[in-house]
């Protein structure tokens, strides 16, 4: 069992589609390999079917807003941290330009690599066991029901709840860059009248600066993915 396998919790009967699950369209290019752009297709559908089955079995809501409960759970900044949670990125299969700039943290390839590991669980393991993975990873129904989930842009959610007290200000400010050249880390603050109220790190200045955000927002009391 490798690595990963040991933190999913799933052991593949056949490997070679783990390998097809993580293999990045960058890593394709002379080799023998099958990107996971095809998997990606398919557990996007999955994902989107288990978690409308849940969210329909556990929630008495109207159409409209199981709707919008189920986009804020499959979207790419959902995606994003439950791929972190299993370190995802470290396991990738990709050329070593896309390396160099960052794709290991690169927020649309995780998300990608994630959607693609749930097809390839769900072609090897059945319906059921894509429905185990996926499960853990949905917010409580307690945070469901309670209207608290906020997932999306953090910086523009931030800025809407800060507005409901025009007289408040809110600023980023970078706080550390480290790494080396093709690999740098950034560290942001979020001020609030000049008070830091979050700190996020980051591949890039635009990622910190949203996780910094969210840490202001769940700080606030608000839930997020």
């Amino acid at each position: 069992m490798t690595a990963l396998e040991e933190r999913i919790g799933y052991e593949f009967k056949n490997p070679a589609l783990l390998k097809e699950a993580l293999t990045h369209s960058s890593f394709v290019n002379g080799k023998n390999h099958h990107s996971n752009e095809r998997l990606e297709f398919l557990g996007d559908s999955v994902l989107s079917v288990v978690v409308s089955k849940y969210l329909f079995e556990n929630l008495e809501m109207p159409e409209g807003q199981l709707t919008k409960l189920r986009a804020s759970i499959v979207c790419e900044h959902s995606l994003f941290p439950f791929a972190e949670k299993i370190k995802l990125g470290e396991e990738i299969f990709m050329g070593k330009g896309e390396e160099n700039t960052g794709g290991r943290h690169r927020r649309s390839i995780l998300a990608d690599a994630f959607e693609a590991l749930i097809a390839a669980i769900y072609l090897d393991g059945g319906l059921e066991a894509a429905r185990a993975f996926i499960l853990p990873f949905i917010p409580s129904l307690e945070v469901l029901k309670s209207g608290r989930l906020l997932i999306g842009d953090y910086k523009t959610i931030l800025q809407e709840i800060i507005q409901q007290n025009p007289e408040e200000k809110v600023i980023y400010e970078l706080a550390d860059e480290s790494g080396a050249a093709h690999n740098r880390i950034f560290t942001s603050n979020v001020l609030l009248n000049g008070q830091i109220i979050g700190t996020g790190v980051g591949g890039s200045k635009k990622e910190a600066e949203q996780n910094a955000a969210k840490e202001a927002i769940k700080l606030m009391g608000y839930e997020t993915n």
